[in-house]
């Protein structure tokens, strides 16, 4: 009886846990009246005074039938003696089937309860389609139950009969006032896709007086559940996924209006697991011709759009084929699942795009609401207390973390004059949230361009860089130093900037690891530029990165930035002056990794062609370095063998002129014989391919 109405209730509507269907009911007879009075006790303590936000007459409702069964089973236990081997063997079916419609009653209640409060209003109508099916089961199971059969006391008797034409007269009862808060909530979506923003008010009220989202932690929630249901259902449900990505970007929106603190509730997102074009987490990543993995999605389009090189390496793409990188998938699913964060397998090949994922797109109402956001939080950022602009800078910092199309809104909304002056601020965590919402905007190529142009605002930053208040607010001024200098006219400009390379050389020296990352990768950057090499040199930064070959960390981006520097006869000469640059170098091409010996062989090179004939004495006198050159001749990358091969050139040109004590003849051979595969030219040790390899992206925080 009861199974038949289950399932075709599940074909009428989808149930908030298909597990609710599939009960355990083969009870032990003895244990049955026992197990349903714990059951419907249980129920009753719960949520008796646990009222659910929405559905509070449902639930209501539900509880109170379930109060009458709970008298009903009590009676049962005593007047039976707790056995049902004495009652008629339909009533003993009934009360299996109560178990069922008990165990579906929980789930139900738990949904209401645990349930995100807007899921709940989008799914009003068929949340209260399960409640009046609930309550269609509850009556076909007292019409069927024997009770003229059953022993019952007087007032029992009552209350079951008082139950049964409660439940003969119920109807499905959907509250009129949820309806107009839901009807709103979709209005709310048809203004911003129109390009409208919704009064302030408006959203205030809805969101704060009658949904009672008040702060931070509790908006979070909600974005969080909304986005756990963009990826869960696959389609079966209502709004669709891409209606509820415009529901997430109004609550992104909200969460600006209602923050009264930082709420530190967000889940850092490991940095190797980020795309470097999108820097949002990976569903799909895969590998490029150049080695760098990123997300499939924004690989393809960067190279639909006609890029030939790798975002990240600059380097020329020999192919177009992308090879999924099933490990570090692998990892992220786990990472995933440890921190509750929904991530399916994202499908290989060509049908990649049939994921989940990809059917999530932003619409044209979350594209308008971020829009408004954006707007909003730098209203709040210009003329907000000190309290609200720290939150607005941390909402800005947040938000800027996904998505090209969101640091621009920020930026065109005015943002960047703002952060600049917040940048001053004797708050850390307001100075902090500033200078790191300004690494993330600066990320957008565009953006660039703006904080540069900003008066005072490259000066504001390396202030952050020299004096922060924190060891975060230093790494990420100096990360946002990086990413502007990746614009070749604004190398210069950084460089000049008084105090930026000393700055950027002490964190080098001082800082933590990743400070260390973020000041060498930030120097490489400074030193592409042939006249910034001077100013590197007065401001200490060449022996900061002599001393950083020592790094693990960073030995391959320092040797890089010699190799770099070393190009200028001034460089070469400051380089010579350090007494352990050519111990790191060699050491280097002795122990580093494979990227690492490439760089330090370019400097190596670099300073034999740059540094006069005292400097490549020196060179060729040092020890060990033939068995290195020769090893690197035939192991190393095909970069790394081309640079070893020219410095063979050179040990081979100062054999014949007798400049130097060095007999390097079998390199000479082995090279002019093909060995290293290079052939020979014409003055081909001063060959100027002194090209340097890094694996380096802007880090989003």
């Amino acid at each position: 009886m009861a199974t038949a109405a289950i399932f075709s209730s599940l074909r009428r509507r989808r149930s908030p846990s298909l597990e609710a269907f599939l009960a355990p009911v083969d009870l032990n007879e003895v244990a049955l009246l026992q197990t349903l009075a714990a059951v419907a006790a249980d129920l009753v303590t719960c949520f008796s005074g646990n009222s659910t936000f929405f559905q509070r007459r449902n639930s209501r409702s539900l509880i109170r039938k379930i109060e009458v069964f709970l008298v009903l089973l009590d009676y049962l236990k005593d007047a039976y003696g707790g056995s049902v081997s004495s009652l008629p063997p339909n009533a003993v079916v009934c009360l299996k089937e109560l178990y069922l419609v008990l165990y579906r009653s929980k789930i139900l209640l738990d949904y209401c309860v645990q349930s995100s409060k807007l899921w709940l209003l989008l799914q009003n109508q068929s949340i209260s389609g399960h409640f009046h099916d609930l309550d269609q089961e509850i009556l076909t199971l007292l019409d069927v139950f024997p009770f003229g059969d059953v022993i019952l006391s007087l007032d029992v008797r009552e209350q079951i009969e008082l139950l049964q034409r409660q439940a003969r007269r119920s109807k499905l009862h959907i509250d009129k006032n949820d309806e107009t808060l839901r009807f709103q909530f979709f209005s709310f979506l048809d203004e911003f896709e129109n390009g409208k923003i919704p009064p302030e008010s408006n959203l205030r009220f809805f969101f704060v007086e009658k949904l009672g989202i008040s702060d931070a932690k509790s908006c979070r929630a909600e974005i969080e559940y909304l986005e756990e249901q963009i990826v869960s259902h696959e389609g079966d449900v209502e709004p669709s996924a891409s209606v509820l990505n415009g529901f997430v970007a109004i609550k992104k929106q909200r969460r600006g209006l209602i923050s009264q603190e930082i709420a530190d509730t967000f889940v850092t997102i490991p940095k190797d697991f980020c795309c470097p074009i999108s820097l949002d987490l990976m569903h799909d990543p895969v590998i490029i011709s150049t080695g760098q993995t990123y997300d499939r999605g924004s690989i393809s389009r960067w190279m639909e759009e006609g890029h030939c090189n790798c975002p990240k390496t600059g380097q020329m793409l020999s192919n177009t084929r992308l090879v999924t990188n099933k490990a570090l998938r692998n990892l992220i699913n786990q990472w995933c699942l440890a921190h509750g964060i929904p991530h399916d397998d994202a499908p290989e090949g060509p049908d990649a795009a049939a994921s989940p994922f990809a059917a999530a797109l932003p619409t044209k109402a979350a594209v308008e609401a971020n829009k408004a956001t954006s707007a909003f939080l730098v209203k709040h950022l210009a003329n907000g207390s000190q309290v609200e602009k720290t939150v607005a800078a941390r909402e800005i910092r947040l938000l800027a973390k996904t998505g090209k199309e969101n640091r621009g809104f920020i930026a065109e909304a005015g943002a960047i004059p703002h952060l600049r002056d917040l940048l001053s601020s004797q708050n850390p965590v307001a100075q902090e949230n500033s200078v790191t919402a300004m690494l993330n905007l600066s990320i957008y190529d565009k953006n660039k361009s703006r904080i540069m142009d900003e008066q005072r605002c490259l000066g504001s930053i390396v202030e952050v860089l020299r004096f922060g208040l924190t060891t975060e607010a230093r790494e990420n001024a100096a990360a946002t130093l990086f990413s502007l200098s990746a614009v070749h006219d604004y190398k210069k400009k950084i460089a000049d900037e008084d105090g930026a390379v000393e700055a950027l050389s002490r964190l080098l020296r001082d800082g933590t690891p990743r400070g260390k990352k973020d000041a060498v990768t930030a120097l490489f950057n400074l030193s592409t530029h042939s006249e910034n090499c001077g100013r590197m040199i007065e401001a200490g930064a060449v022996a900061a990165l002599v001393a950083a070959m020592g790094n693990d960390g960073v030995a391959e981006e320092a040797a890089g930035a010699l190799a770099l520097i070393l190009r200028q006869p001034a460089g070469a000469a400051a380089v010579v002056k350090e007494d352990a640059a050519l111990a790191g170098l060699i050491g280097m091409m002795r122990c580093g990794t494979p990227r690492g010996k490439e760089n330090a062989v370019a400097a190596l090179l670099e300073l034999c062609r740059c540094g006069g004939m005292a400097a490549t004495e020196k060179v060729l006198k040092a020890p060990a370095l033939a068995g290195l050159v020769h090893s690197l001749l035939f192991t190393g990358t095909k970069r790394a063998r081309r640079k070893a091969a020219s410095l063979a050139r050179v040990f081979q040109r100062c054999e014949n002129g007798n400049a130097a004590e060095v007999r390097l003849s079998g390199y000479s051979r082995a090279v002019y014989a093909g060995g290293a595969n290079v052939a020979p030219t014409r003055d081909s040790s001063f060959v100027g391919d002194v090209s340097v390899r890094m694996a380096i992206s802007v880090p989003v925080l």
